[in-house]
């Protein structure tokens, strides 16, 4: 899917969970009786995987010369540490050294909190009320004799983190954290993927549930309903929809005018959610009703261009190659050209994990190459403004032997759910 906040979504009237209509989501959850869930057997990941990508963060470190990586609150801290937390005002913040044990700093009263969730062995630091958390940060690395060594900054760290310690500890080396953060998170483990199939299953399972009950009129928020409901019975957690409506499917955000499901039109779905802090991402596209030729035949385009950048990604090539290589097939039929409409007006994936959209992009220009481990989505969507769009999404991750699907492409838009 491409990139997109709650609060862009409902600015765009797309669909979300908590504009249900209370009566059809009634009626939703009594009809998912039929559903079982699908993730009973999930394996979470466990203290000794979190150990391992501490080691390898910090045999990364070394590599480039980093005495210690900064981490906020976010995926990355969950990542590394298992602490769930959320971003606020006081400082809360892991220090992984390139060698020993990690550090924790926290506000005094969340220490028990905190410590809860610890999955990894750590010290925890804290800080009160009237105290600067950044001056404990400065302490520890100069305790580790890690202060003259250049600092990693974990790539979503607020300014003020980076502003205080410069403050902190003046003349200290602030280098990004990428070649660390994202040489552990890009390269996915076997229990990661695990989880990302299970996800993945649910979504499918949980599409082929909504869709035959799709009826003349509905809503985005009615569908939307359903998606949902069908998603918690399966199993998935933090379920979201994106769900556009004839034209507004020409939008790859959609369009705040009012949409209903209407016969002859197309009906574009976007929707994932977790299972254990795991990500699906899945886009179906289809008519309700008989498609037209164009619909068909925009349909069958999408299809291929799907097709081509799976076969793309091979082993050690550039990411952006992926896209290229879509680009050159849409330029061939008379879209576009680059990001251009009638066209595809977005990158042709992104890549995936415990976050939706996590680094790196099958866009072009990117240069990282490809190698097992790694996961995307594969969505080249073709959009004609006040026409419709179409958009066929599904995710693969790398293996030694080249890429494989999380979820096999619909083969035809009679059968978008096989």
């Amino acid at each position: 899917m491409p990139s997109l906040t709650r609060r862009q979504m409902i600015a765009a009237g797309a669909a979300l969970p908590l504009l249900t209509a209370p009566g059809l989501l009634a009626a939703a959850q009594q009809d998912v009786s039929e559903l079982k869930d699908l993730t009973t057997g999930a394996q979470p990941i466990g203290p000794a995987e979190r150990q391992a990508r501490i080691a390898r963060a910090q045999a990364l470190m070394k590599a480039a010369g980093i005495g210690a990586v900064l981490i906020e609150p976010g995926s990355s801290l969950l990542y590394f540490t298992a602490v769930r937390w959320g971003r606020s005002e006081r400082l809360t913040a892991a220090i992984l050294p390139a060698e020993g044990e990690a550090c924790i700093v926290t506000p005094f009263f969340e220490e028990p909190s905190v410590r809860e969730s610890l999955g990894v062995p750590a010290e925890i630091r804290v800080w009160q009320e009237d105290e600067d958390p950044l001056a404990l940060v400065a302490a520890f690395l100069r305790e580790r004799r890690l202060d003259k060594l250049p600092l990693g900054i974990e790539e979503t760290n607020r300014y003020f983190i980076v502003d205080g310690l410069q403050r902190a500890l003046p003349g200290a080396r602030i280098v990004s954290a990428n070649p660390v953060v994202r040489g552990c998170r890009m390269i996915k483990t076997p229990a990661e993927i695990a989880l990302m199939q299970l996800a993945t299953d649910v979504t499918i399972a949980a599409y082929r549930w909504t869709h035959r009950r799709i009826t003349a009129g509905m809503t985005p928020q009615d569908i939307a309903a359903l998606m949902s409901a069908a998603t918690r019975k399966l199993g998935g957690s933090n379920e979201w929809n994106l769900i556009l409506l004839g034209e507004a499917a020409a939008y790859p955000h959609g369009t705040r005018k009012p949409q209903r499901v209407v016969p002859g039109e197309v009906v574009l779905m976007d929707c994932g959610c977790s299972v254990q802090g795991y990500q699906s991402d899945v886009s179906r596209s289809f008519v309700f009703g008989e498609p037209t030729l164009e619909q068909r035949k925009v349909w069958d385009e999408v299809a291929h261009g799907q097709q081509i950048a799976f076969e793309a990604a091979k082993l050690g090539v550039p990411a952006g190659s992926v896209d290229d290589a879509v680009r050159r097939y849409y330029t061939s039929l008379g879209y576009g050209p680059d990001y251009k409409l009638p066209g595809l007006s977005h990158r042709t994936g992104h890549g995936i994990g415990m976050d939706g959209h996590e680094p790196i992009n099958l866009v072009r220009g990117e240069k990282t190459l490809l190698a097992p481990g790694m996961c995307f989505s594969n969505e080249p969507g073709l959009y004609l403004p006040g026409k419709f769009g179409i958009r066929l999404e599904d995710c693969f991750h790398m293996t030694d032997a080249g890429p494989k699907w999380f979820s096999v492409p619909p083969r035809s838009i009679d059968a978008p759910f096989g």
